[in-house]
């Protein structure tokens, strides 16, 4: 499988995931731990993948989404943003609700 068909059978699986530097538990940069910090504020669960593990998929990620650093959260197979906009999203509400929302969705 190559690494854009590897990414849309993540986003497909996982309607909340976040690409990121460590993991939930243990971030490997202040952005990533940040931004992870929003997502579980929302309370529901979501998917993430660590990019350090995998340097294919860290190159292929930018390019895939014309974004080029980490971290990066999709909902629903569409890129959401990085740190700032998901610290804004956060903090005006709107990504409590879309997160929701797509957890709402996959559960249906």
């Amino acid at each position: 499988m190559d690494i854009n068909e590897t990414i849309k059978s993540q986003l497909d699986e996982n309607p909340i995931i976040l690409y990121m530097k460590g993991s939930p538990q243990a971030p490997q940069c202040g952005f990533s731990a940040k931004t992870v910090q929003a997502v579980m504020a929302c309370g529901e669960r979501f998917a993430f993948v660590n990019i350090l593990d995998n340097q294919d998929l860290r190159e292929g990620l930018k390019v895939y989404s014309s974004w080029p650093t980490f971290p990066q959260l999709y909902i629903n197979g569409e890129l959401v943003g990085g740190c700032d906009i998901v610290l804004e999203m956060s903090e005006s509400g709107e990504l409590s609700k879309l997160v929701k929302e797509a957890a709402k969705q996959a559960e249906a």
